[in-house]
């Protein structure tokens, strides 16, 4: 199997960066002061959780697609 049909095989895994895009755009869900974690609002803290996961998902995507 060539390089290129194994990666076209797994383009799907490109769709898993929609997620924190999504995430963070979809502003009515996170858009509340409620419930604080160590002091911050949930505005922020939900922000910054996807730091992270948005790390991990990027490592992921390049794993599955190397």
């Amino acid at each position: 199997m060539t390089t290129q049909a194994r990666s076209a095989g797994r383009s799907w895994l490109w769709l898993i960066l929609l997620i924190p895009y999504v995430a963070l755009l979809w502003l009515p869900f996170y858009n509340e002061r409620m419930p604080a974690f160590a002091g911050f609002p949930f505005f922020y803290w939900y922000q910054f959780l996807w730091v992270p996961v948005t790390s991990l998902l990027i490592y992921l995507v390049y794993r599955g697609l190397k």
